[in-house]
């Protein structure tokens, strides 16, 4: 069954209106700015007339973005949408898998990328130790694994929690085997006319050990008792302070 769609408009007397709202759309309208209307021309929602334009576009936004969230479809101008949905995909002409758009995103990136440093800076996206696509992957499966047991009144679900489990430990020794990938890609881009070869590997090497105690640190504060449930923090362990792992300056050697 087709989700409801919402027109979000603007009308000749330049008012915004909204219209195809049931209940709950009618609660977001509201709660967004609109005021329900109910005249000889139906019901509907609008936005006070002396709304400046910054404002139509402020409070349309809004209500579009609580819309979509909720799952309808919503028509809005084009004027007063200021964050549009990305274009559909054949398989999910809604757009309601916007992480998995970026993600593909980021494959489109790399497919288009001219130089190895361009790679690289897109599989840095996926494989940060503290911040990458794949340790976020990671933490969404640990924390299904610990929801399954808290909604489950009846015992049953430890099959299924000890699944995302494995799942989260088999991305965690993904990310091991990946720990230095991205530095390895940016190692294949030429190097400079002025700089060295030795040079040139040394920071490389430099760059790659770095690269590890950062993710040693990650992964030894994630599995911290005293870090793993900070309050507050919204996610299992403290981001590595990447500052304290800049290597020491070394002299240039002579050619003997």
């Amino acid at each position: 069954m087709p989700e409801p769609l919402i027109t979000i408009a603007i009308e000749p007397s330049g008012r915004v209106s909204a219209r195809g709202a049931d209940a709950l759309a009618a609660t977001l309208l509201r709660r967004a700015g609109f005021t329900e209307i109910n005249d000889w021309h139906g019901l509907r929602h609008r936005m006070p007339l002396a709304s400046s334009s910054d404002e139509r576009v402020a409070v349309a936004g809004y209500a579009a973005q609580m819309l979509r969230a909720a799952r309808y479809r919503v028509d809005i101008d084009p004027q007063l949408d200021p964050d549009p949905p990305q274009a559909p995909t054949p398989t999910d002409p809604l757009g309601r898998y916007a992480v998995g758009r970026a993600v593909l995103d980021l494959t489109d990136q790399v497919n288009a990328a001219t130089t190895a440093g361009q790679a690289a800076d897109v599989l840095d996206q996926i494989l940060d130790p503290a911040d990458g696509v794949l340790i976020r992957c990671q933490e969404v499966l640990e924390a299904a694994a610990e929801k399954c047991n808290d909604f489950d009144e009846d015992g049953n679900s430890f099959e299924l929690s000890d699944r995302f489990t494995a799942a989260a430990e088999q991305l965690t020794q993904i990310g091991h085997d990946l720990d230095s990938a991205a530095f390895g890609f940016r190692a294949l881009e030429p190097a400079s006319p002025t700089q060295q070869p030795q040079e040139r590997s040394w920071q490389a090497q430099a760059q790659v050990a770095a690269y590890k105690e950062t993710a040693v640190t990650s992964a030894a504060r994630a599995t911290s008792p005293a870090t793993r449930n900070t309050p507050g923090s919204g996610r299992q362990g403290v981001a590595p302070d990447n500052t304290a792992a800049q290597p020491a300056a070394q002299p240039t050697r002579r050619a003997r």
